[in-house]
């Protein structure tokens, strides 16, 4: 249990980070170094706990690559999902009353944003924090954050820089990306994370559980 709690409170957090951040009064172009942040300290907070998943995508992968058991899978998602509705209601309240544009996205461009960079978060996931190359570094919370803020820099000008099943149920909640772009997020990001893992059997074959 204590696992999905870290997942809730993570998820939570990072959904909360995002909504506050970019919706109106927001931060504007500082928002991915704030997002990237809070999942950074998340990360350091809750890896030896629950593995900091905090993304449906990266449940998968790890479930893929043999470090997160069959039977805990479930709940990994329902916190991760539970957390999004949590957040984003909690965003709604504190920003209530302020006008909400959903972004409009081209779905090709879309879908392979979001899956390249879910690809590339998921992998740095399995390699710095899966690993038995990097067992015990102190530097896996900076690099799962920086994927992040780098990504969503790069391409939430396409995409908004979702690369998160959980963060697009938070967004879609908020207003941000309208209901019919979910599927685009909920493929794409699933897909990543599927890939990522299959890349990370072919290039670590010899480490445990891969």
């Amino acid at each position: 249990m204590k696992k999905y709690i870290v997942e809730f409170i993570a998820t939570f957090f990072l959904i909360l980070t995002i909504g506050m951040t970019v919706i109106s009064p927001g931060i504007g172009s500082f928002a991915p170094i704030a997002i990237g942040a809070v999942l950074m300290v998340m990360v350091f907070m809750g890896g030896h706990i629950s593995g900091a998943h905090y993304n449906p995508a990266v449940t998968i992968a790890v479930w893929l690559r043999g470090k997160c058991g069959t039977l805990e899978v479930p709940g990994y998602l329902i916190a991760q999902l539970l957390a999004a509705v949590a957040a984003s209601a909690t965003v709604c309240y504190l920003k209530g009353g302020i006008e909400v544009e959903a972004m409009q996205i081209a779905v090709g461009p879309a879908l392979l944003a979001e899956f390249l960079f879910t690809f590339a978060l998921a992998y740095v996931v399995l390699n710095v924090a899966t690993s038995k190359g990097t067992a015990g570094n102190s530097f896996y919370g900076v690099a799962i954050g920086m994927t992040v803020m780098v990504g969503a820099f790069a391409v939430g000008g396409i995409s908004g820089g979702v690369f998160n099943p959980a963060v697009a149920v938070g967004i879609s909640m908020m207003g941000l990306s309208a209901w019919s772009s979910l599927w685009v997020y909920l493929v794409a990001n699933c897909a990543g994370g599927v890939v990522a893992a299959l890349v990370f059997k072919i290039t670590s074959p010899n480490d445990p559980g891969a």
